[in-house]
């Protein structure tokens, strides 16, 4: 400890009793005798106060009970990074005296290869190495990292005492293949000049900051360290107000802003990062996006690469947002899970029909693969559903007389395009949107044997949220045939002569658009 102490601790990171914090104050704090470390502490919780003592305030804190006070031996400042190493590494596989057996943690086995383990486990060959919670603080003895660890290519050091941009260049300045770096969980002080680092993070593409405590000023700030990064994990940390980046991080492909309050109106101040291709906004309290430099059914120059769109978790009510996302030039993929514009839907599935009907692009939505037939699907009942608005706001099947208004346009941007798809819907097919209510969902249908006239016609009211599987099961009781695999399809007298197939036992009968009136044909074998 007395070795510890000899250089300045105020920055440096310590821990106690599992916990990780900051030394702000080194000192006497009267009326107790002796020396005292004044601890900002990454969790609040394990704090006291704000850094003052009996109206004396001898640190700040970022939360009024982030700080404490303890006395210097119970403070642990932590490892180099090749004492870590060996400890990890070295420390995992011991031999057992007489060779025929190896040890490994408390189990004791029969060795079989182990000279090829030995020859992976060697420090020289780790390409990958992890370190996490190892309360590494610092690089070692000079140059000794490049010796032991000459092919590393993957870091893990998440949850560490690195105290600095500095002390962490130490270590990854003699990682000549660094391309991915876990950081997540540590609190490095900001560099005076990002730029002269750079050179230590020269192959780097993967970085991950989780829970840095970072602002987005400050990731701007230290961006230029990052010359070649691709994927930029900023998830949990202290982000509100975006700002446009300019000359830096303009080969990202992948950006991680999930649980961060972010400021709505500053999103677009990230949108013309020309590769960016997947972004995850989840639970950063969006409500809003609008692209206005384009009207509805065009494309907007904003962020023209994005493929991937992650929004879970936020407070999106009105599908005016989703209109909105259909003018991404490159959308495929979207995750829209828990927002409390699918509530306003009868069920999910039905939700999920509005997305894909409204998002001509998307293949991937909420993380489930959009087939050719679920498409067709989702996009001729988003026709039928919204067919009595479509025709009483001007809408007509006529082509010369179809003159919806500008509102019906807004709300429904790719209503016409889905009509010259498909036909409009005939007068019989529209579907009134009605309350949710059990009376609203039961569907009349006919089940018919066409391969056993012995078996007649049931006719049957079940809800149209019922899945395949449990119709089937129903079907078992029905018929009196337990234990035989059914194959089923359905006719309906919009389309007389055509059966449509129902193959997915996990689908309700809506998906499948199953309407009151429609007779469903069983088989077996």
């Amino acid at each position: 400890m007395n070795e510890e102490m000899s250089e300045d601790p105020v920055g440096r990171r310590v821990c106690c009793d599992g916990e990780r914090g900051t030394v702000r104050y080194v000192g006497t704090v009267p009326p107790t005798p002796g020396l005292w470390l004044g601890v900002e502490w990454d969790n609040p919780d394990r704090g006291k106060h704000d850094g003052s003592h009996d109206g004396v305030r001898y640190f700040t804190c970022r939360h009024p009970t982030g700080g404490s006070f303890v006395r210097p031996k119970k403070a642990d400042f932590g490892i180099d990074y090749l004492t870590a190493l060996k400890q990890r590494y070295e420390g995992e596989v011991q031999e057992v005296f007489g060779g025929e057996e190896v040890k490994i943690s408390t189990k004791t086995v029969m060795m079989v290869g182990f000279e090829d383990v030995k020859q992976k486990q060697s420090l020289e060959n780790l390409t990958e190495i992890g370190l996490r919670r190892c309360k590494v603080s610092s690089s070692g003895p000079a140059n000794e990292i490049r010796i032991t660890t000459p092919l590393a290519e993957s870091l893990d050091l998440s949850g560490n005492l690195l105290s600095s941009w500095e002390v962490l260049t130490a270590i990854t300045e003699q990682l000549d293949s660094l391309q991915v770096l876990q950081l997540s969980h540590n609190r490095l002080s900001i560099s005076s000049n990002p730029t002269s680092l750079s050179p230590a993070f020269s192959c780097l593409r993967v970085l991950s900051l989780n829970s840095c405590a970072l602002t987005w000023s400050e990731v701007l700030y230290c961006a230029p360290m990052w010359q070649q990064l691709e994927e930029l994990y900023l998830a949990d940390n202290d982000i509100t107000e975006l700002l446009r980046p300019v000359d830096v991080l303009q080969t990202l492909k992948v950006l991680d802003l999930s649980n961060n309050q972010i400021l709505q109106e500053t999103l677009l101040e990230i949108s013309h990062l020309p590769r960016l291709e997947k972004l995850n906004l989840s639970s950063t309290g969006l409500s809003v996006i609008h692209f206005s430099d384009t009207p509805a059914g065009n494309k907007t120059s904003s962020f023209p690469a994005l493929k991937t769109l992650l929004l879970d978790d936020n407070n999106i009510s009105e599908w005016s947002v989703v209109n909105e996302l259909e003018k991404l030039q490159s959308l495929v993929q979207l995750s829209c899970r828990r927002n409390p514009v699918i509530q306003k839907e009868k069920n999910s599935e039905t939700a999920r029909q509005i997305f894909i009907a409204r998002l001509s692009q998307l293949d991937l939505l909420n993380m489930h693969q959009i087939h050719a037939d679920e498409r067709k699907g989702a996009e001729i009942d988003f026709c039928k559903m919204f067919g009595s608005a479509w025709l009483k706001s001007g809408g007509h099947r006529d082509p010369e007389k179809n003159h919806p208004s500008a509102e019906f346009m807004t709300q429904h941007p790719r209503y016409l395009q889905l009509i010259q798809k498909y036909g409009a819907p005939d007068e019989g097919e529209l579907k009134e949107q009605k309350p949710f209510a059990l009376k609203n969902q039961l569907l009349t249908l006919t089940f018919v044997c066409p391969e056993d006239a012995d078996k007649k016609p049931i006719e049957k009211k079940v809800p149209d949220s019922m899945i395949i599987q449990k119709v089937k099961g129903l079907l078992h009781r029905l018929l009196k045939l337990p234990g035989v695999e059914f194959r089923l399809t359905y006719t309906c007298s919009k389309m007389a002569g055509r059966e449509i197939e129902i193959d997915n036992d996990l689908k309700p009968l809506q998906f499948y658009s199953v309407e009151d009136g429609d007779r469903i044909l069983v088989r077996w074998s």
